[in-house]
């Protein structure tokens, strides 16, 4: 179903969890798959440095349904230079004792189709059509840099072409303030510095959420 305007997969799975920021301790998800999530399965699909992907729509094919789970999870992350003492002291690292129970709000029999273009970086010389038609063959011989997910890792994702027959609900509802993605700089040094979330105002129209273009202009 590929209209020639924009490249086109369809994304679905039994889980998906996309994380609103602002929930310190608990994950709770989002209604919707965000941009930054739709743009990380295009990267797990096809990637190549000479291009950026531009999230244009994403089209929500199932109702929104929530469910929750509890999970046992550890409060600290291990360096290469504690499991080095470990080693040199016959230490060691104990779960147990780093513990912490932890509830997810997640969503459930999820699908999407993602639309989007690719914009060229500077010093690349190759026409686009070559990468978009690289793209279509991947996303039809359902090929992958590595496994795509739907917002979290233990979340993996389906992916295809997109049928004539997915077409979306006409749910039309405001989501609110939604995470667009995360801008990186760097300082004078040259080193690399957190990055800072932007947001935006989210609402689906008859199923779809549209990115505002201008969102793309500042990066």
């Amino acid at each position: 179903m590929q209209n020639g305007r924009y490249l086109e997969v369809k994304v679905w799975g039994d889980w998906a969890c996309f994380t609103r920021p602002e929930m310190k301790v608990e994950r709770v998800s989002y209604p919707v798959m965000t941009p930054s999530a739709a743009r990380g399965v295009l990267e797990a699909i096809f990637w190549k440095p000479e291009f950026l992907w531009q999230v244009r729509e994403i089209w929500v094919l199932s109702p929104i349904r929530y469910f929750s789970i509890l999970r046992n999870e550890v409060n600290q992350v291990v360096s290469p230079g504690s499991a080095k003492g470990w080693r040199e002291k016959d230490g060691g690292y104990f779960a147990d004792e780093d513990r912490a129970q932890r509830h997810t709000l997640a969503l459930r029999d999820v699908a999407y189709v993602i639309k989007a273009d690719i914009t060229l970086k500077p010093h690349a010389d190759a026409n686009p059509a070559k990468y978009r038609d690289q793209f279509r063959r991947r996303v039809t011989r359902g090929q992958y840099h590595h496994t795509p997910y739907l917002g979290c890792r233990e979340f993996a994702a389906a992916f295809g072409d997109p049928q004539t027959e997915d077409r979306p609900p006409p749910n039309t509802s405001d989501l609110g303030l939604m995470l667009f993605d995360l801008d990186y700089t760097q300082d004078e040094a040259g080193r690399g510095i957190r990055g800072q979330p932007r947001f935006f105002e989210g609402r689906l129209d008859n199923g779809v959420l549209h990115i505002p273009s201008e969102l793309y202009d500042r990066r």
